[in-house]
């Protein structure tokens, strides 16, 4: 078999493979006795059918099955002895019209276009300076989430008058223009969030409603499309239909949740028994639990930053009919305003993944399989403590996580984000960190 590589330029290549009949004779002969020794056909013993029998009603097929294997075997062997990188899949060359006889003497000559990756220096070097952040918990956020976690184990009450915050449990009924029920318009019972509400004036008409009274509001100067479309039960884009969005608002009660008590019922329950005794501890705890989340924010930050500088720096094309062709080739679906709107977001996550794959690879990073296991272990144990208060042993947790990446789409996606982190890991060793302590509130306000 013969192959080679025509250059058409930087980013495009032709490959040509030429496949005579010395080439496929004993694969083909192989196959044919397999499934002579299988065929199951009338008038022949199991197993006993002739090979010759098989040639010929089966032997195009046969031929043209081991042709395909042969020929995507040895380009794939070529491409990775010779070090091409190559982006997507090779496909056939348009406009090759050959016909074969496939009569088991055909010579056969098959071109593939290639995408070229583009050659590029890694983008990183200790000359780079980005800024680490250390994010400090202020009182406003701590208070924050002491008043979520409080209000996570409160208790609902129904007090006579709303206030701001509360939950008004309410029918609405569409209106006309004269401020009448509109004749077959929408009505809902729905639960009205006040905190939701973003119009000053609407939020003023609400609060101090009791159960009974009633208002006119415009669910438009109130809430946005989503919100609208939830308390109605339509789809958002009937929201944005709406001629007239004027509702009567009727209250059927008034709900509250009341935040709960600082006391050992509360704290065993969010820490465990004894875990927590004062409310100096709680607080210790939550400040903690809010710290780590916080370097969570601030390693996100910084990705986002190496992330851009790596994509400012590294200046490359591709190519992009090649692109275009493959993605339309392996997604039939796919239509060209579709592909044409996607299309820049594409070039973007695989120009990022060359990055990464040329710092992994020069680097000599390694991806192991029990880095992907324990952080799909750690996945699955969270799941687990978010929905049930019972601890599951290592062993179980163990068995799940097996389960769980026997699925290759779960799997993969675990595998990236491994990647993304070893990445991540080695490039803080590699540029220049200028570390800064800054309030969250102010680290919010960052572009």
């Amino acid at each position: 078999m013969n192959i080679s590589q025509e250059k058409v330029d930087d980013l495009n290549a032709v490959i040509n493979v030429d496949v005579v009949p010395a080439d496929y004779t004993e694969s083909v002969n192989k196959a044919i006795k397999e499934q002579a020794k299988k065929a199951k056909l009338p008038g022949f013993r199991p197993g006993m059918v002739p090979t010759s029998h098989i040639k010929k009603t089966y032997g195009k097929a046969i031929l043209f099955d081991e042709i395909n294997r042969l020929v995507s075997d040895s380009l794939n062997n070529y491409l990775s002895e010779n070090k091409i990188e190559v982006l997507g899949q090779p496909l056939p060359k348009e406009g090759d019209t050959t016909e074969y006889k496939w009569d088991f003497n055909d010579e056969f000559k098959f071109q593939y276009e290639i995408g070229l990756a583009p050659t590029f220096e890694a983008p990183f070097s200790e000359k780079d300076k980005l800024t680490q952040y250390d994010i400090k918990v202020d009182e406003e956020t701590l208070a924050s989430r002491i008043k979520n976690l409080r209000k996570s184990y409160g208790k609902m009450t129904n007090p006579e008058v709303a206030e701001d915050g509360d939950v008004l449990y309410s029918t609405l009924t569409q209106l006309d223009k004269e401020g009448n029920p509109l004749e077959g318009g929408i009505e809902n019972t729905a639960s009205v969030r006040t905190d939701l509400v973003e119009d000053k004036k609407t939020k003023k008409a609400l609060i101090g409603l009791k159960k009974d009274d009633e208002v006119s509001i415009d669910l438009k100067k109130a809430f946005n499309d989503e919100a609208i479309a939830k308390l109605l039960n339509i789809t958002e884009e009937e929201v944005a239909s709406l001629a007239d969005t004027t509702f009567k608002l009727v209250v059927k009660n008034v709900n509250r949740l009341e935040e709960a008590d600082l006391n050992q019922e509360f704290f065993d329950k969010l820490f465990g028994e004894g875990e927590v005794k004062t409310e100096e501890e709680f607080r210790a705890r939550v400040t903690t639990e809010v710290e780590s989340m916080l370097v969570q924010n601030s390693d996100q930050r910084l990705q986002n930053d190496l992330y851009t500088l790596g994509m400012e720096k590294v200046d490359v094309k591709f190519p992009d009919e090649f692109l275009k062709r493959w993605l339309k080739a392996t997604n039939e679906k796919l239509t060209d305003e579709e592909l044409n709107e996607g299309y820049e977001d594409f070039v973007k996550n695989l120009k990022w993944t060359l990055i990464e794959n040329k710092i992994i690879t020069e680097n000599k990073l390694e991806i192991k399989y029990e880095e992907v296991f324990k952080l799909a272990k750690e996945r699955i144990a969270a799941q687990f403590k978010m929905y049930s208060p019972q601890p599951v042993s290592e062993e179980q947790l163990s068995q799940y996580t097996v389960q769980f990446l026997q699925d290759k789409e779960q799997a993969n996606r675990l595998f990236e984000e491994v990647k993304a982190l070893k990445v991540f890991d080695f490039l803080k060793g590699v540029v220049k960190l200028n570390k800064k302590d800054i309030d969250y509130n102010k680290f919010l306000e960052l572009k």
